[in-house]
């Protein structure tokens, strides 16, 4: 089964169930599939691939994620919840992401593996990591290990 097909799934049980903390988050994703699709159409795709899909996924993870940072700041607890509740609910769909260790373990040998030594090689191993790792990392954290290890 298609990930699209997971999530309209997922969104009609929602529905079903009245469950409100869930299917307007579903909604959204359900939107931002089909906005795809219609963007796809023009440049001659029938139908969107489950890569795209978990790219606009993480996307929407990374919006959510700088809503909370905002939120915090401004004292907003209220909003706070809802978005980290959203990223619950996007997060279910996505593949597993792998912890913070095992994120710097895959760093520390793509760092040995290109022979890099400084900032300036960061490109080639993050380049080297999304080719091998894309769906399993987080990228916002593989930046700052890198910076971490490559300025040590």
């Amino acid at each position: 089964m298609s990930l699209k097909k997971k999530i309209e799934n997922k969104l009609n049980e929602a529905l079903k169930a009245k469950d409100k903390n869930t299917y307007p988050t579903l909604r959204l994703i359900v939107s931002a599939i089909k906005d795809a699709e219609i963007a796809g159409r023009s440049k001659g795709q029938k139908e969107i691939k489950d890569s795209d899909i978990t790219s606009l996924l993480k996307k929407m993870i990374k919006q959510r994620n700088e809503s909370c940072e905002v939120y915090e700041k401004a004292g907003r607890s209220e909003l706070l919840e809802s978005e980290k509740k959203e990223i619950e609910v996007i997060n279910n769909f996505l593949p597993k992401q792998l912890s913070e260790g095992e994120t710097k373990k895959i760093c520390q040998d793509t760092i040995k593996l290109t022979g890099a030594s400084s900032m300036k090689d960061m490109g080639k191993i993050m380049g080297v990591l999304k080719s091998q790792h894309a769906e399993t990392l987080d990228f916002s954290k593989v930046s700052k290990i890198l910076k971490e290890l490559l300025s040590s």
